[in-house]
């Protein structure tokens, strides 16, 4: 007789190292698993052949995933000059060689080029969906969909290593950036091609890859340390303001009304703490000067 497994209401964030080979929801299957959660999400798809910071979310954490989704995130990508390739990355075909002949000076004025706001084409090697399907499933059966180009933001690229035809970059940018379509497009710039031979995420919001812990070491934790290594849900939103309501204001919030709130509130998205300061959820300032419920944390109303 086979027994169901019984699965666990955990609430917080991984922020995982994610590994080599493994898709986005691969590694996101695995953690819950060893976590026996009921419920998980992750925050913004990394490609088998990127490394770094995946943020997981679990339980109640999972209502403010889109909050590290749309985020701003932070790369280092390795770039081979001279070659393009079917797919953007070292995965694909050679589709072209040229000779290099490109100063340190010469890639660094590239770079310059595409920082700030630019359009960028989606791949078809990407997870972004058509009708249901990835871009790459049907890459992989030899079919191109259109894709409308997309205003994306660059904050900043820094140079950390020229030598030749291979370069290393940092990456500051907004959600839905490209950084296979960027080098190949700085390499468009540069006359020679470029394609990306490496990719790892080091940091999503304000969280950082030197807080973030490895699948090999999560496996080998216990339940308790698992649990430990959780970040708490209000994480993925501390850059917002916090508000402490008293008693009465807290129970009448969790019943989904609006609350008055002695003090000066700052207009937007607020973080709201009973007096124990315990996590609320969110709310926004009305124009009656009343605090309005937007997200609020299931398990603070059982």
């Amino acid at each position: 007789m086979q027994f169901k497994r019984q699965k666990k209401n955990i609430n917080g964030i991984l922020l995982l190292d994610k590994p080599l080979g493994f898709s986005s929801n691969q590694a996101l299957q695995k953690i819950k698993w060893l976590l026996k959660a009921a419920k998980a999400g992750h925050t913004g798809t990394l490609d088998p052949l990127a490394t770094g910071l995946l943020p997981l979310c679990f339980g109640e954490a999972t209502k403010f995933a889109h909050y590290l989704t749309d985020a701003d995130k932070t790369y280092i990508a390795t770039m081979k000059l001279g070659a393009t390739t079917t797919t953007g990355d070292a995965e694909g075909e050679v589709l072209s060689i040229h000779a290099v002949n490109v100063s340190r000076l010469d890639f660094e004025a590239a770079c310059e080029q595409f920082v700030g706001e630019i359009s960028q084409t989606p791949p078809m090697y990407s997870a972004l969906k058509f009708e249901g399907k990835a871009l790459y499933e049907y890459a992989r059966a030899g079919v191109e969909i259109e894709r409308k180009a997309r205003l994306v933001t660059i904050r900043s690229i820094q140079v950390n290593a020229f030598s030749g035809d291979e370069a290393v970059i940092a990456v500051a940018c907004s959600k839905g950036t490209y950084i296979r379509t960027l080098a190949e497009d700085i390499g468009k710039q540069l006359g020679c091609g470029a394609h990306l031979t490496g990719l790892r995420r080091t940091a999503t919001a304000d969280y950082r890859i030197e807080q973030a812990i490895t699948l090999e070491q999560f496996e080998a934790m216990g339940d308790e340390q698992r649990l430990a290594a959780l970040a708490p849900p209000d994480s993925a939103v501390h850059y917002l303001p916090a508000i402490t309501l008293d008693g009465d204001a807290a129970f009448y919030l969790l019943q989904g009304q609006a609350v008055w709130c002695s003090g000066a509130i700052p207009p937007g998205l607020l973080r709201l703490y009973n007096e124990q300061q315990v996590f609320l959820g969110l709310g926004e300032l009305q124009d009656d000067g009343k605090i309005a419920p937007k997200r609020l944390m299931q398990q603070v109303n059982n």
